[in-house]
């Protein structure tokens, strides 16, 4: 007797996981509540603008994605697991510098390169490459004190860019820059989306900011915290 096989099932595909997200989650620093129960995913491939006033809780729950800070209540992952089992999958650039003035700029990205020397951070850039890719001469022995602005941040942006990062995370990146010096940073973040990763997947933005307009030719998605809370879209004009 001869038995027809069962068709198999089709498998469906499984869906990627999210970059980052939070689940009921807030940050309480003694009686204030700088993030209140918040529940956002952040999608692969995704460049998402934080806006709101000072004070909103952007840049803390720009720390919590980072695993700077623990959550008080709630949950965050970065790629489906721990920010701290992540942080070779990711890179925080803050609002400041975190230059050493005196130095150039190769001998920072060289220090900070040096700090992962024993196999604790998937570095696969390097210093002189990544200054190259944000438009600054890495033979260029200047002190950073002396730099402009402008020349303070994209270094600043390659201290970051060096360890290749797959999620970009990105506080206040274009404060205290003028006009020309923020369209070339807009420039270059567009292009880094583009860079291919050496696994595969996509490469992700999160950054924070006050100035929609600055950052919106980059983002594609826009996220809107009041008071530690995550705002409604607004709706569409009649």
């Amino acid at each position: 007797m001869t038995t027809t096989p069962t068709p198999a099932r089709p498998v469906a595909p499984k869906a990627s996981v999210a970059a980052a997200s939070l689940s009921a989650c807030s940050k309480v620093f003694g009686s204030f509540a700088a993030v209140r129960n918040v529940s956002v995913t952040f999608p692969q491939g995704s460049a998402t603008m934080l806006l709101g006033e000072n004070g909103a809780g952007k840049s803390t729950l720009l720390r919590l994605v980072a695993g700077l800070i623990a959550p008080s209540r709630g949950t965050v992952e970065v790629f489906g697991d721990t920010p701290q089992n992540q942080r070779h999958r990711m890179a925080y650039m803050s609002h400041a510098p975190m230059l050493y003035d005196e130095l150039s700029a190769i001998e920072n990205l060289n220090y900070f390169s040096g700090l992962h020397k024993d196999g604790s951070c998937a570095c696969v850039g390097n210093p002189e490459m990544a200054l190259r890719s944000v438009g600054l001469d890495p033979f260029l022995t200047r002190p950073v004190g002396q730099y402009s602005q402008g020349m303070r941040q994209r270094t600043s942006l390659a201290r970051v860019l060096q360890s290749d990062p797959q999620l970009l995370l990105l506080d206040e990146p274009f404060s205290n820059l003028d006009a020309a010096s923020t369209r070339q940073m807009i420039d270059l973040l567009t292009d880094f989306r583009t860079w291919p990763l050496a696994g595969g997947g996509l490469r992700t933005i999160i950054l924070t900011t006050h100035q929609a307009a600055l950052a919106a030719p980059l983002a594609n998605r826009t996220l809107t915290l009041s008071n530690g809370e995550l705002q409604p879209p607004a709706e569409p004009a009649a």
